[in-house]
């Protein structure tokens, strides 16, 4: 052991905003504005009105905003319940592309968003604070290798804690051995299980995950603040995380380049509802339709080369929930071909909605991306259509070619927060994206949402 989780304390603790290059400020700015929005659209959904109505019945009078439409007020870790819920509600939150199981904004973003509010921290040590838990948290992920699904664990549930926990003690001033003792006791807050890939329902407990990540995070830190203690290896020791939800994990993996490679630059934002393993098969079935203008109904079969992740955990044909169908790769490319999957009410209106969707994502063949034909390449997916008037389409899809230069992606990040945040009153709406836009300017974040 070489002491990896006390880095990440040392790390954390003397970070300081002048030191962050500024594309990472630029970054956790959007990350955080697509957050808020995605949050504000989210809570209206029955399963979020569950955990809010819980969050305000346990969360007492407190200062943190839980952001729903009345933006009332709780304590800190039931706002970040309720926040963390939200943000991962309807599958339409950021995270790290190429993906190690991270999911910044439904955890670190939400947990350190509550306690800033609550400390009345300025917007420049809120921004300070998100890196140093982001940038730990996406190395716990990449340190886990994305070998904790494959047990059965959903990830970010489970490396969520830390980067909230390392947010939240940077925020209330904790020394490196206070944050150490937070990453200890965060530990033991990991949690979400994958049942519900298996059982084909339930998929309304895969949104709370992010909510128990972002509140045991909060819970942690606050405890550490309180001379709680944790193992001060719970990252790399016997029994800590690595050893208990990875197989092989690499603890060198969590600090290596800490400090000097910035990897808040992988943070990747959505285009569709939907899990990340389903966006390039549908960008790449929109591409295809628009080209060769067809409609859902003239196809007669449709075969994707994926990843092995597609096939085990992703290959669903007959969900049941909205939860499980925007999880459903077949599901989901299936209603690509007759509806528009930017649309959120296209998945909003459930399986059940049109036979013919149904139909089709049974329909859906996949086969391992090694199957690919030669000369074919090695894209992140492949999709072939075969048409009912016998014609052969094909289209590859890198997945990560999707315009994240800083202007195309502020852009997109505005435009999709205006999308979701339609239906709130406009004056208070546009505050809020230039208040979010300038959050380094603010002198107490807990005006942010102030009417």
């Amino acid at each position: 052991m070489a002491g990896e989780t006390k880095a990440l304390a040392q790390f954390a603790s003397a970070l300081r905003y002048d030191d962050i290059p500024a594309p990472v400020i630029a970054i956790t700015k959007a990350c955080l504005l697509d957050t808020v929005g995605v949050a504000l659209f989210c809570s209206r959904l029955p399963w979020s009105r569950s955990v809010e109505d819980f969050a305000r019945h346990a969360g007492g009078n407190g200062a943190s905003t839980i952001l729903s439409a009345s933006l009332p007020r709780a304590g800190a870790p039931a706002a970040a319940l309720a926040n963390g819920t939200f943000s991962h509600a309807f599958e339409f939150d950021n995270l790290r592309q190429p993906s190690v199981g991270v999911h910044p904004g439904a955890t670190a973003h939400v947990g350190a968003l509550a306690v800033a509010e609550e400390y009345k921290v300025s917007g420049r040590d809120f921004l300070t604070a998100l890196v140093a838990g982001c940038e730990a948290m996406l190395r716990v992920g990449a340190a886990a290798k994305q070998t904790s699904e494959e047990i059965g664990f959903h990830a970010p549930g489970l490396a969520g804690v830390f980067g909230t926990a390392i947010a939240a003690a940077k925020l209330m001033g904790q020394d490196v051995r206070q944050t150490t003792m937070a990453i200890g006791i965060g530990a033991s807050f990991c949690s979400g299980l994958l049942a519900f890939v298996r059982a084909g329902n339930g998929g309304m407990v895969k949104r709370l995950h992010m909510g128990r990540a972002a509140e045991g995070g909060v819970t942690a830190a606050y405890l550490a603040a309180r001379g709680f203690e944790g193992p001060d290896v719970a990252l790399e020791g016997k029994f800590g995380f690595l050893d208990v939800y990875a197989h092989e994990g690499d603890p060198a993996l969590l600090t290596e380049g800490l400090g000097t490679r910035w990897d808040s630059h992988h943070i990747w934002f959505k285009m569709f509802p939907c899990h990340v393993t389903a966006q390039a098969p549908v960008r790449a079935v929109r591409e295809l339709m628009r080209t060769h203008r067809f409609a859902g109904g003239d196809v007669a079969t449709v075969t994707l080369y994926a990843g092995a992740k597609v096939l085990s955990h992703h290959a669903d044909r007959e969900p049941h929930d909205v939860g499980t169908a925007q999880y459903s790769v077949p599901f989901c490319i299936a209603l690509s071909l007759f509806r528009d999957p930017a649309d959120p009410q296209s998945f909003l209106d459930g399986p059940g909605q049109n036979p013919a969707i149904l139909d089709l994502c049974k329909r859906v063949e996949l086969r391992p991306l090694s199957a690919i034909p030669s000369g074919a390449g090695k894209p992140a997916c492949r999709l072939e259509i075969t048409l009912r008037d016998g014609r052969s389409l094909a289209i590859d899809d890198t997945m990560l070619d999707d315009g994240n230069a800083e202007t195309v992606r502020q852009a997109r990040v505005e435009e999709k927060f205006r999308t979701l945040t339609d239906d709130l009153p406009r004056a208070w709406r546009d505050g809020l994206l230039g208040r979010l836009n300038a959050i380094e300017n603010e002198k107490d974040v807990a005006a942010l949402f102030a009417r």
